[in-house]
């Protein structure tokens, strides 16, 4: 789908697409997106209710989960949490049987953590109910639309994140414009 076709789109897609190159008014656009945001929030902060996971524990399972590996360290700094906090999130996380510690090979006094089977299928529980909710509300857009979300989430997981995964964003913490 060529993007300067205004076919199927409609005409706030069509008005906002000259607005795509300044990044301040894109920043704005999002901004007005905050209904949608606030029920993907909900619908998040419902589904960890329900499995009984805080916020801070997804996150520090999501670093862990991640593609390198981490000590208790690591993980504090990365979720900015304390040392002690972090041992605390990562003991209640270890009890539950979705993370594991092990020895470090190179430091014994070392320990890394890992996913377990039991926390990996948890995140990929928890991707799938993201993705679908995300899907009901991409659906009743028209193709060209759907099209252009597509076209968006591609870009995004292409050119939006270092080999590690991690967001690249422009100096000062805000994204790249």
């Amino acid at each position: 789908m060529h993007i300067d076709q205004d076919d199927g789109l409609s005409p706030a897609v069509v008005a906002a697409r000259d607005q795509v190159q300044n990044p301040r008014l894109l920043s704005e656009r999002i901004a007005i997106g905050r209904a949608l945001w606030r029920e993907l929030v909900i619908g998040f902060s419902a589904q960890l209710h329900c499995l009984g996971l805080g916020f801070t524990q997804l996150a520090a399972m999501y670093a862990i989960g991640g593609t390198h590996t981490l000590t208790i360290a690591d993980l504090a700094e990365q979720v900015g949490r304390s040392h002690s906090a972090t041992s605390r999130l990562v003991e209640s996380l270890v009890r539950r049987g979705f993370v594991q510690r092990s020895e470090e090979v190179a430091d014994r006094r070392q320990r890394t953590l890992e996913l377990t089977a039991e926390g990996r299928a948890l995140l990929s529980q928890i991707d799938r109910a993201r993705a679908d909710e995300f899907l009901a509300v991409v659906r009743p857009l028209p193709p060209a639309e759907r099209a252009l979300i597509a076209m968006g989430v591609a870009a995004l997981s292409s050119r939006a994140l270092t080999r590690r995964g991690r967001l690249i964003k422009s100096p000062g913490g805000t994204p790249r414009g």
